[in-house]
């Protein structure tokens, strides 16, 4: 009995041991299968977030379901990505300025982008924006620009200015530096703006607004490349003139037609010219460009100005040209009127009367007829 006894408590103690081990046993299994859940759910958290991020940045990326917004962008010469991507961002055309730097690294497009004026609508891509903002882009804004006869460089360069084609300053510093392929520019040293002053063609052009300054000079100078032809140099040649010379006689029947008269002045100075009695041409418009400002009547003091263009105190030639002139004056240099005039003065009523004597001519000064 004492033997059963024994038996039957270390049966019970071995009941009691394996029913604690299967206990733990399942208690192992309940905390597997919570850990496992809490993974999986996590697993889903993190991909629900990123596809959510991915379709947030997809909607940016490819302009899906964007507000419509459009804006006008200026981009300067130098202007750094992340200064363009900021500006995007303030006009509503793109949300993440991180995702369209990134973008325009990884594609190349950073090389794409060229200085201008461009206009852009939210519902572009980020290829289309890039695009959109190439140097010849259909959305790079043009302004048509018309350069009047007988204006000086600085004037056409200050009118650019103000019509936003270019800045007055990057257009200076791109007449006086650089070396333009022309044969009528070789001859005229590099340093001064003024090397370009009759070349640049009156006209109607079409500009990009914030435009290469390089190419809106050479735009000008292709014209007047054009126009200029090369029976018109030969001519010039025939006549013992050089062509910077004809420009300069042309510059200067621009600056004093009073727009029917150009033959006429024409032949006063080349009659001047060709005489030992008129050293001087006495030019007015020269004084004014000397003197850098236009004035209604000159003084005493303004016809001596100290300068290579006063063509009172200097004789022949100024030292170039005065004004860009059109056509119609350059083609007045080269085929001047046979006359015996000297002189020429403003009537009253705006035309010009022209005089083959001194006495005629002093006689109309002093007359009523004067203007």
């Amino acid at each position: 009995m004492a033997f059963e006894e024994r038996n039957e408590a270390r049966g019970g103690a071995h009941r009691k041991e394996g029913a604690q081990r299967a206990g733990r046993r399942r208690g192992r299994k309940n905390s597997g299968c919570l850990t496992a859940i809490i993974y999986f759910a996590f697993v889903v958290g993190i991909s629900t977030l990123l596809a959510a991020g991915g379709w947030i940045a997809a909607n940016d990326l490819l302009a899906l379901n964007k507000p419509e917004a459009s804006t006008i962008i200026t981009i300067d010469k130098d202007e750094k990505i992340s200064e363009i991507a900021k500006q995007l961002k303030e006009d509503n055309i793109i949300e993440y300025p991180f995702l369209f730097k990134l973008y325009c690294r990884y594609s190349n497009a950073i090389d794409a982008i060229a200085p201008g004026t461009y206009e852009l609508r939210s519902d572009f891509d980020y290829r289309a924006i890039v695009t959109a903002m190439s140097s010849h882009s259909s959305s790079r804004l043009t302004t048509s620009v018309t350069i009047p006869e007988g204006y000086t460089l600085e004037q056409i360069f200050r009118l650019l200015h103000e019509r936003g084609v270019c800045d007055y300053d990057a257009l200076m510093d791109m007449a006086a530096n650089h070396n333009y392929k022309f044969s009528f520019l070789q001859d005229l040293p590099l340093g001064d703006a003024k090397r370009l002053e009759g070349y640049l063609f009156p006209d109607t052009y079409q500009f990009y607004l914030g435009e290469d300054p390089l190419y809106a000079i050479n735009k000008m100078l292709v014209n007047f490349d054009a126009k200029v032809t090369d029976a018109m140099r030969a001519q010039a040649v025939e006549m013992g003139y050089t062509l910077h010379e004809i420009v300069v006689i042309a510059s200067m029947i621009e600056r004093e037609t009073t727009g029917d008269d150009q033959a006429t002045i024409a032949s006063v100075i080349y009659n001047r010219l060709r005489s030992n009695a008129f050293p001087y041409l006495n030019i007015d418009a020269t004084v004014q460009y000397a003197l850098g400002k236009w004035k209604s009547a000159l003084s005493l003091d303004d016809l001596k100005v100290d300068s290579p263009y006063n063509t009172y105190t200097n004789p022949g030639l100024p030292a170039g040209p005065i004004s860009n002139p059109g056509y119609s004056s350059i083609y007045s240099a080269l085929n001047p009127e046979e006359t015996g005039y000297y002189y020429y003065a403003l009537d009253k009523e705006g035309k010009h009367r022209f005089f083959k004597t001194t006495e005629a001519f002093q006689n109309f000064l002093n007359s009523s007829d004067h203007a």
